[in-house]
């Protein structure tokens, strides 16, 4: 155990290592040439200078090598950056010594002085040889463990994984880096050249390429042209690099959120800021996936404090957890409790509510209509009503693209929270709903359910080969859902532009690529009940333009507010469907 404590590496062990080496060598170094200078034969005469140049110049090489930290780069790291410190420094010291020499002539005499040109060769390459013998010694013996790689980027952080890759710190061996700039292709980067996106296949196939690293920032769709590439041409290690710190490269899978993420262009993260920072925000829903998002945003935007409010245990608990260092208050409570809410409301004057609290499961509302209609519809109605009362200066409602024209209980009832956020006499509250489709990644969509479906082996299950679907960011829905709010005078029904719809089908055999699996397939089982083939964002095609690309605004006129609150009485006695089909006359039940 001794033995094994003395022999482990440590800096002290390194430093002290060194400084002999370097004594051993430089002795050796001054004493080879004096034999070069005099054809190997030193006469008596010039052995004193000799003692003299070691007695002075070693001791001094040592002072400089630790003042500029010569003895602290690890042996496995050291590289041309820094060998060219290793010249920098052995040239100030031999300029130094040249000095002290010129100085002090008469106590170095007779002193031939080439012997400090060839002594100052000869440390640099012994002492150079030495410092990177481990490095070469790792790049031999690693480099038939490592997989023949491509590198996609010739830039800074490919540098950093080339690096890594020499010192045997990642599994991967460059071969050749391809790069979109023409300017490049031909020459050679850290010995390795630099071809076109042309040359991909031939690269990959001239260098045996088994795995790709990605160094450059790439698009949505420019990412999704190069994925299908290489997954045509047989590569299934696809990379993306991230750098941390100290330089070092991290590798991730690329995602199928990586592939489907469409980032808004224009984000305003000034005008949410100023409608955020400062105020007391209620968030409803607190722990779901856009609840906990939109948390986390206003937190990070300013908020002076934040109102946690959702019904589930285990959610709102860990939302509060991870804000635990905010000014934030967990309410354990469900929007269908008039009562408990309004306590919240009173204790705390929210100046924001964001209203995300909802049940949105499609096939769970289907089978619980009546609970669907008191959460959906009257807690609804409960959170904007107190809203008004205790004269909240802004009531956002998170609605959904499965209100239009709906086809199942979920969808109408998130359209008669729209009508009612739009018709209710809002007295000095802003209301304002913002609709927008599926975010990837939030619980009881599809993603997550695929990706279970992979990691167990099964097939991925889809309802129809042609349903689709539009898919935003979470964090990019949340901050595009405030950014709304902030430019709302209330009344305005805003529908996030997310961009062109995807096959489900389509992302299922995506995943299935992204995974590798050759042996898992897509099975179709029929649309769901209430389930239709694709979503809708908008009513009609008025006029929705707004200040944002990313941000439309409806101009359809609110409903009569007696009407529609009559109709809500009466759909506390049952009959539910009935009632909601004459509410939203657009609304077509599928069971």
């Amino acid at each position: 155990m001794l033995l094994k404590d003395f022999f482990k590496p440590t800096t002290h062990k390194r430093v002290l290592f060194f400084v002999l080496v370097d004594v051993l060598i430089s002795v050796a170094t001054i004493v080879i040439a004096y034999l070069l200078r005099f054809n190997f034969s030193i006469t008596l005469e010039f052995f004193d200078s000799m003692m003299t140049m070691m007695m002075v110049l070693i001791p001094l090489k040592i002072l400089f090598f630790f003042l500029f930290k010569i003895y602290f780069i690890a042996w496995r790291y050291f590289g041309l950056s820094e060998y060219k410190r290793l010249i920098v420094v052995h040239l100030m010291i031999y300029a130094t010594f040249t000095i002290i020499f010129l100085l002090f002539y008469d106590y170095f005499a007779p002193f031939p002085r080439s012997v400090i040109i060839i002594d100052l060769f000869l440390s640099l390459f012994f002492i150079g040889l030495i410092r990177i013998s481990r490095r070469m010694y790792l790049e031999l013996g690693q480099e038939n463990m490592q997989i023949p790689t491509l590198i996609f980027g010739a830039n800074d952080r490919a540098t950093h994984v080339l690096k890594s890759a020499m010192i045997g710190e990642i599994p991967y061996q460059p071969k050749v880096l391809i790069s979109k700039e023409k300017n490049l292709v031909g020459t050679y980067f850290s010995n390795l050249e630099v071809y076109g996106l042309e040359s991909m296949a031939k690269v990959i196939e001239k260098y045996a390429i088994q795995s790709v690293i990605i160094t450059e920032t790439l698009g949505r769709e420019a990412l999704d042209e190069l994925f299908t590439l290489l997954n045509g041409l047989g590569i299934e290690e696809i990379k993306i690099v991230q750098m941390f710190q100290e330089d070092t490269p991290s590798f991730t899978d690329i995602s199928i959120e990586d592939l489907l993420a469409r980032k808004p262009k224009d984000l305003d993260r000034i005008s949410i800021a100023n409608f955020i920072a400062g105020k007391v925000v209620m968030i409803t829903g607190a722990g779901g996936s856009i609840g906990s998002e939109l948390s986390r945003q206003v937190v990070a935007f300013g908020a002076k404090q934040v109102i946690l409010v959702d019904h589930s245990e285990f959610n709102l608990y860990q939302i509060s957890e991870e804000l635990a260092e905010a000014n934030s208050v967990s309410a354990l409570l469900s929007v269908r409790d008039k009562e408990a809410l309004e306590e919240m409301f009173v204790r705390y004057r929210p100046e924001v509510v964001l209203h995300a609290a909802a049940y949105k499961h499609v096939p769970l509302c289907e089978e619980n209509i009546e609970s669907a209609v008191q959460n959906n519809i009257f807690g609804t109605k409960s959170v904007i009503d107190l809203s008004v009362l205790y004269e909240v200066e802004k009531f956002v409602l998170i609605s959904t693209d499965k209100a239009v024209r709906p086809t199942n209980v979920m969808g109408a009832t998130k359209r008669v929270c729209e009508l009612y956020a739009h018709a209710v006499p809002s007295k000095k509250t802003e209301i304002v709903a913002v609709r927008f489709g599926n975010v990837l990644g939030s619980s009881g969509s599809v993603i997550p359910k695929f990706k279970a479906q992979i990691e167990r082996g099964q097939n991925i299950t889809v309802t129809h080969p042609d349903i689709t679907r539009y898919f935003m960011l979470i964090p990019e829905a949340c901050q595009l859902v405030l950014q709304a709010a902030s430019i709302a005078r209330g009344g305005e029904l805003f529908i996030l532009d997310m961009g062109d719809p995807i096959k489900i089908v389509d992302l299922a055999q995506r995943m299935i690529d992204l995974s590798g699996r050759e042996d898992i397939q897509i099975e179709f089982t029929g649309l769901r009940t209430g389930e239709k083939l694709y979503e809708e964002l908008l009513i009609d095609d008025a006029d929705l333009k707004t200040e944002y690309d990313s941000i439309l605004v409806s101009q359809t006129p609110p409903v009569d507010y007696a009407i529609l609150l009559s109709q809500m009485e009466r759909l506390k006695d049952g009959h539910e469907l009935e009632v909601l089909k004459e509410m939203v006359p657009e609304f077509n039940h599928k069971p």
